[in-house]
């Protein structure tokens, strides 16, 4: 079957989002602050990117 995805930068970033939630969800207990800070910055830049990419589109640079 072809590939019938549209923005596949959009699925790259959505599935980093996944993969760093599902870290998240195993080891929150365990990260020092330090770690949880930095985790919390990176959902943040990654739900922004998500968002960026759905609503602007790959080719868009712009912010």
């Amino acid at each position: 079957m072809p590939e019938r995805r549209r923005n596949p930068t959009l699925r790259e970033v959505l599935d980093e989002l996944v993969a760093h939630v599902r870290d998240i969800a195993r080891r929150a207990r365990s990260m020092s602050r330090d770690e949880l800070d930095y985790a919390q910055q990176r959902l943040e830049w990654l739900a922004d990117e998500v968002w960026r990419l759905a609503v602007r589109g790959e080719g868009d640079e712009s912010r």
